[in-house]
C-alpha cells in the first residue's frame, strides 16, 4: 500500500487505526483520505487495509497570527 506517497508492504491483515497506532499517529489530530475518499474517524476501526489501498495522512496544526 501506498501512504503518503511511500510504499509500505503490509505484514498482517489490520484495520486502519491499528495501523495508525503503529506507526505512531495521534489519531485525533489527523485526518484520513483512502483511494480518493475521507475515511471518518469513527470508522478508523472498521477499516481493513490491503496492500492496493493509498493512503494519505493529514496533520493538524495549530497556530495563527
Amino acid at each position: 500500500m501506498k501512504v503518503n506517497g511511500e510504499q509500505i508492504q503490509l505484514t498482517k491483515a489490520t484495520t486502519l487505526e491499528e495501523f495508525l497506532k503503529e506507526q505512531g499517529y495521534n489519531i485525533q489530530r489527523i485526518a484520513i483520505e483512502r483511494n480518493d475518499e475521507i475515511v471518518p474517524r469513527e470508522n478508523f476501526s472498521d477499516v481493513m487495509l490491503s496492500d492496493s489501498d493509498i493512503i494519505e495522512v493529514v496533520h493538524f496544526m495549530g497556530g495563527g497570527c
